[in-house]
């Protein structure tokens, strides 16, 4: 008996149940395996072909769905989808990220539809829909918080959870409403192990002359892959970034911080 990647549920012998493949569309019927290994992805990631790597530390493509052959296909700059194979030095890499962000939607944050298809070496890769994608051709503006805060990609490190909260106030349409998802994510980040958190993974988006922030990505346990380390958060926060207590987090930052009162606080981490 076979666990669907898409809904994690029984599929008997086929690769994904039915409800996985009306999540990516109403009309899909069969996915056949991805035509790429994932040494083969690497190399189109790493020799930029046909456009399709994008920025960022791990191996990215783009991709779009053929729904007449029933199958992903990279796509250059247009696909609506962003696909991420397996690493090879880490293990699982794909499989962690899928189940980070699955973790993160059970305890109410906002994340794209995202999952995991099987490709022709039968690795796994991890597929993720592009938020900043609209019906049709419409495309919403977004930009990250190191482009918020004028800092390059390389000093994506260079801030502190404080300067987050300055960045919502001076930018978003309803700062309050945006610091409770933050703190949210802060938590969630905290408790599953990830220490990656930096400004690039932080953005907002323009939706119906709105601004907040855009759906979360890239949460991933990273305190199982890699080399060991006492850093708990990407970000110092109360000038710290290892050794955090319950203080740091409620006291310091829920609090005196981000201004958020008991009764918002008691409701985020009850739902943890």
């Amino acid at each position: 008996m076979k666990i669907c990647p898409i809904t994690y549920k029984e599929c008997g012998e086929r690769l994904y149940s039915s409800g996985g493949l009306k999540l990516l569309s109403v009309n899909l019927e069969k996915l056949i395996l991805f035509p790429y290994s994932s040494e083969e992805q690497r190399h189109k990631a790493l020799t930029n072909t046909d456009n399709l790597n994008l920025p960022g530390c791990s191996l990215k493509l783009n991709a779009r769905l053929n729904m007449q052959a029933g199958c992903f296909e990279l796509s250059g700059d247009k696909g609506n989808f962003i696909l991420k194979p397996q690493d090879s030095i880490n293990t699982q890499i794909p499989e962690n990220e899928d189940l980070t962000m699955r973790l993160a939607k059970a305890v109410c944050i906002d994340v794209p539809f995202h999952g995991l298809i099987y490709c022709k070496d039968k690795s796994m890769t991890y597929f993720i829909k592009k938020f900043d994608r609209g019906n049709g051709k419409q495309k919403f503006y977004a930009e990250d918080f190191a482009q918020l805060s004028g800092n390059l990609k390389e000093e994506k490190f260079n801030s502190t959870m404080e300067d987050v909260s300055m960045i919502i106030d001076k930018y978003c349409t309803f700062p309050v409403l945006e610091k409770i998802k933050l703190f949210r994510v802060v938590v969630f980040n905290y408790l599953i192990g990830n220490s990656e958190s930096h400004l690039k993974k932080f953005s907002v988006i323009r939706r119906d002359k709105k601004i907040e922030f855009s759906p979360f990505y890239d949460l991933v346990n990273t305190s199982i892959t890699g080399e060991e380390s006492n850093v708990e958060i990407a970000l110092p926060m109360n000038n710290k970034r290892s050794n955090l207590s319950k203080n740091d987090f409620i006291e310091y930052y829920a609090k005196e911080i981000l201004t958020l009162n008991n009764k918002t606080i008691f409701d985020v981490l009850s739902d943890f």
